[in-house]
């Protein structure tokens, strides 16, 4: 006999990371082309002797760390291993076969994925014209079979960002046994005064989650290392759904040190802040439609065309994340990166 799996799993699309091609520029995935924050890389040089030994399986030295940081207590977070990690516990804790998962799309590509695997039903909800979430349609998606939903701000790969007093509004009417998870992933490179918070979202709601990570501002994609801040019953439950050691020895030290170097992190968002209004301005200047972005990346919702210039950046040997039919991000790198990109994207045509 052969061996059966999941007849639905036929049909779940791969999750599609960001390619590299060798001599070429990357801007294909949400990562800081600058590296780990240095103190992050001396702590990790110290702790490389100690990897024969395995890591803190409660992540009890980070874990007290963030809860100083943010002024919170310790039950109300829960690490994991890359916050999308934590999307799937959060799935795995809320919902079964018969339950719902609401989400927007496009957005992050592997809510999708994760709500599948776990055997729940997926529910997508269309973006605006603008590219942007569209709260109502949200709403009107609830169902008493919804469990969880989950909120992109600033949404990836558009960028686009919900304000505080929109998403309050869209918190107050979404029912209290339905749990809303605030993926803010990008939250570091904010800079909207009207933007939320939502760790100060979750000291007064009981059905929030913000969830965010050290793989983007902090540098530390390739370590893996995520966190959500909850209500305590949540927390507990994702702990629960974890795999026992999957936060490693040394994304926990770097993580530690990484939140001890605010300086230096604060230093590296302003030039990406900054270099993220400049490749903005200078693709709307060439005729590119761009929505206003929060994030460390742009978007350019080219449709039909995102094939040709996913193939004319690649012959420029620019790496830009192509979503076929449909547009293309491209992250804030360097400005000699971001100079190759722009070059790329003039010789192409607004």
């Amino acid at each position: 006999m052969s061996v059966r799996t999941r007849a639905d799993l036929e049909q779940l699309p791969p999750y599609v990371a960001g390619r590299t091609v060798p001599g070429s520029i990357k801007l294909a995935s949400n990562e800081v082309s600058e590296g780990p924050l240095p103190s992050a890389v001396t702590a990790i040089n110290q702790a490389a002797t100690e990897v024969h030994r395995y890591p803190d399986m409660g992540v009890s030295a980070l874990t007290e760390a963030l809860a100083a940081h943010y002024d919170v207590a310790p039950e109300q977070i829960a690490v994991g291993c890359g916050s999308v990690a934590l999307c799937e516990q959060l799935v795995q804790a809320t919902c079964t076969a018969e339950d719902e998962v609401i989400f927007p799309w496009r957005s992050f590509e592997a809510y999708p994925i994760i709500t599948q695997v776990v055997g729940a039903r997926q529910v997508k909800v269309p973006l605006t014209g603008e590219h942007a979430l569209d709260l109502e349609a949200m709403l009107a998606a609830i169902t008493p079979a919804t469990r969880l939903m989950f909120v992109c701000t600033p949404n990836n790969p558009t960028g686009t960002l919900l304000r505080e007093a929109e998403l309050n509004a869209f918190l107050d009417r979404v029912p209290g046994d339905v749990l809303v998870v605030l993926d803010e992933a990008y939250f570091e490179f904010v800079d909207a005064p009207e933007a939320p918070d939502g760790v100060e979202i979750t000291r007064v709601r009981d059905n929030v989650v913000s969830m965010r990570t050290f793989s983007k501002a902090y540098g530390l994609a390739g370590l893996r290392a995520g966190y959500a801040i909850a209500p305590v019953k949540v927390a507990e439950a994702l702990r629960k759904v974890t795999i026992p050691f999957s936060v490693n020895a040394l994304a926990q030290t770097a993580a530690i040190a990484s939140l001890q170097a605010q300086d230096e992190l604060r230093r590296r968002c302003a030039d990406v802040i900054a270099e993220r209004g400049r490749v903005h301005r200078e693709l709307v200047a060439m005729g590119y439609e761009v929505p206003e972005t929060q994030a460390n990346f742009v978007w350019l919702p080219l449709g039909e065309r995102t094939t040709a210039f996913n193939e004319h950046c690649l012959e420029n040997r620019v790496v830009v994340r192509a979503f076929v039919g449909e547009g293309a991000r491209v992250t804030i790198g360097q400005t000699h990166e971001n100079d190759a990109f722009l070059a790329a994207a003039k010789s192409f045509g607004g």
